[in-house]
C-alpha cells in the first residue's frame, strides 16, 4: 500500500470520494463539494489552511488501485497534528487502515517536530476505534455532541499516540 500527494490530476476522484456518502461511511458528517470548488485549493492553497499545515494523500494499492484518501492538518502554534481517513467500502476490513495509519504516523513523526498524532472516532465506529489502537493511539475521552451527521450531534472519541509512546517506524523502514 502507498500513500501519495493529491494532486491537480486527482480532483475528479477526490471530487468523487468526498461526495458519496457510501465511501465517506456513516461516521462522517455528510458534504458536498464541486469540482470547481476543490480546484480553489489547488489553485490558491492558502484556501484550504490559514495557519495550518495541511495535506491530503490517496491510498492506493501496489497496483496503483485508488482505495482511500486520508489527510493530516497541523495545529498552530501547538505542536500536535490531526489525521483522519477514509476507505471506498470494499476495501474496508482488510488491513489497509491499519497500514495507512501506521505509515502516516511513522512518516509524519520521523518528519517533523511533533509531539503528539490525534484522531477522533465516532463512539459507534468500532472498526475506525480498532485500527487506532492497533496503531497505539490511546483513548483519551469523550468529546460530547462534537460532529453534527445525518441530523444529530453525535459523540466521538478523542485518541492520540505521544511521540515517547511511538515505537520505531514498521512500515517505512519495510523493504519487502
Amino acid at each position: 500500500m502507498n500513500l501519495r500527494v493529491v494532486e491537480k490530476d486527482d480532483v475528479d476522484y477526490l471530487v468523487e470520494c468526498i461526495n458519496d456518502i457510501d465511501f465517506m461511511g456513516e461516521y462522517v458528517s455528510i458534504g458536498q463539494i464541486s469540482k470547481s470548488e476543490q480546484m480553489k485549493y489547488f489553485d490558491n492553497p492558502s484556501n484550504l489552511a490559514i495557519l495550518t499545515e495541511a495535506k491530503m494523500f490517496i491510498v492506493q494499492k501496489k497496483d496503483g488501485t485508488k482505495i482511500g484518501l486520508m489527510n493530516h492538518r497541523l495545529h498552530q502554534p501547538y505542536k500536535w497534528m490531526e489525521i483522519g481517513y477514509f476507505f471506498a467500502p470494499s476495501e474496508r476490513g482488510k488491513g489497509y487502515g491499519t497500514e495507512a495509519v501506521q505509515l502516516i504516523v511513522d512518516y509524519l513523526f520521523l518528519s517533523k517536530d511533533l509531539a503528539r498524532i490525534q484522531a477522533g472516532a465516532d463512539v459507534r465506529n468500532k472498526a475506525s476505534q480498532r485500527v487506532l489502537e492497533k496503531v497505539g493511539f490511546q483513548r483519551e475521552g469523550t468529546m460530547r455532541k462534537c460532529l453534527f451527521n445525518r441530523g444529530e450531534l453525535r459523540d466521538y472519541y478523542l485518541y492520540s499516540i505521544l511521540r515517547e509512546e511511538w515505537k520505531e517506524p514498521e512500515i517505512l523502514t519495510k523493504t519487502t
